[in-house]
């Protein structure tokens, strides 16, 4: 994923209409030099709208109508997880410990699995930086620095290195083109099992 130059425009709010009750959802819409629209709910139920730079408030409205289904039962379902994950008994000062214990971990492992995992895609990077962003996993700037969350340590080993080599990909296809999927196959051919993996259970991976 290409990390863009972004203008922020907050305070937005879409209002829908669910099964007898009205909602109104705040989100934050993200104009960026990026092609095509991208609609994501972090698990603490932030709702982000990414767009084209020149797309019309008009265009955008239409959008979130086309979406509204998918927003309203994917940010309910988003609410169901979050009353029903149990209840840390973590104090703050133990979860900010725990927390600089897995960075630092994650500093000293994700180096590794790209080493391992260069030497198949190929390719060239600046940095790595672990980084705790609320939806994305991984990205890869044009540039060459590769970011990671460190949330990833929850993960199933083999999930973590499935984003890993998302990642490494990028460096050779900056898009997610059918050829770009061909590479993450050609060296993960199980990858759509982790892919899954995050998107059913990746709003777990907290403290």
């Amino acid at each position: 994923m290409i990390m863009e130059t972004m203008e922020k425009n907050t305070g937005d709010v879409m209002r829908i209409q669910y099964q007898s009750k009205r909602y109104e959802l705040p989100y934050t819409l993200i104009r960026s030099n990026r092609k095509s629209c991208a609609i994501s709910i972090a698990p603490d139920g932030q709702i982000t709208l990414r767009v084209p730079m020149h797309i019309t408030e008009r265009e955008i409205s239409r959008l979130l109508t086309e979406k509204r289904h998918w927003i309203i039962t994917k940010y309910l379902e988003l609410q169901e997880r979050a009353r029903n994950r149990p209840v840390s008994d973590l104090t703050d000062a133990q979860r900010a410990a725990l927390e600089k214990r897995y960075i630092a971990a994650a500093k000293d492992y994700f180096p590794k699995r790209v080493a391992y995992y260069l030497q198949f895609t190929g390719g060239s990077y600046e940095r790595i930086s672990i980084r705790d962003q609320k939806t994305r996993w991984g990205s890869c700037s044009a540039k060459g620095t590769l970011s990671f969350n460190w949330r990833l340590m929850l993960a199933p080993p083999a999930v973590l290195d499935y984003v890993v080599v998302h990642e490494l990909c990028h460096l050779t296809y900056m898009n997610h083109s059918a050829a770009f999927w061909r590479k993450v196959e050609s060296i993960y051919p199980d990858y759509r099992s982790s892919r899954r993996w995050l998107k059913d259970h990746g709003q777990e991976l907290v403290l």
